[in-house]
């Protein structure tokens, strides 16, 4: 991942189209504004679940994005910062971002959440999971989220804001040197939504689980 100033465009090459040097510019602009995330994430109340460690999601997401919503969550262990997702080369999802998504990522070491929703929207119909809405709650460990809208009703416990993300250690993950990042011993969400591109955990249990097709979303 670059970090530092924004880059300017590549100059063109002889046989290089014009709008192929634009596009470069506006990836590697992408890139420089990593570094302004995730400042505003506090102050306006808004918390993820989420990470994807240093490397970044260790598999080319495919650019569509699922929503999550639960009514509570419960976490230990929790760091943010921000990070690029990648899509697979020639994805018909790229549009013009050279394949490239712009993300909050965040860590959460072991995380308790009640009834958890997630759809996908596959145009007409929608994918949709629902589990923990019973006794038992969707557990996880070492779960990390990339996402790129969230909201909810947030907490935390010994929060540090301003570390730099390759100083983390409340979940085990350590984001790029030089990105502005936050870590807290717990974090409870209620209400929580979010917008993800990408969600990985070691351990994943869903009591209760259901996949269907539906008109509606979460």
């Amino acid at each position: 991942m670059e970090s530092g100033s924004a880059a300017s465009a590549p100059e063109e090459t002889a046989g290089s189209a014009p709008e192929d040097t634009e596009r470069r510019g506006r990836v590697r602009l992408r890139r420089a504004a990593v570094l302004a995330v995730p400042a505003t994430l506090v102050a306006a109340g808004l918390a993820v679940l989420t990470a994807q460690g240093a490397l970044g999601v260790q598999f080319a997401i495919s650019g569509m994005p699922f929503t999550v919503t639960a009514t509570d969550l419960e976490g230990t262990g929790f760091e943010q910062f921000g990070a690029l997702d990648n899509m697979a080369e020639g994805s018909p999802n790229a549009g013009d971002t050279g394949g490239q998504v712009l993300v909050v990522t965040s860590a959460i070491k072991n995380a308790t959440l009640t009834k958890l929703c997630q759809s996908v929207d596959l145009g007409g119909t929608n994918l949709l999971i629902t589990a923990g809405g019973g006794k038992d709650k969707v557990t996880a460990t070492d779960l990390t989220t990339d996402s790129t809208e969230l909201s909810g009703n947030a907490d935390f416990g010994n929060i540090e804001i301003g570390n730099d993300a390759s100083t983390l250690t409340k979940a085990g993950v350590k984001g790029p040197i030089g990105v502005f990042s936050q870590q807290a011993d717990t974090v409870h969400i209620g209400d929580l939504r979010q917008t993800n591109y990408a969600t990985t955990a070691a351990v994943f249990r869903l009591p209760g689980l259901k996949l269907r097709f539906s008109d509606k979303g979460c």
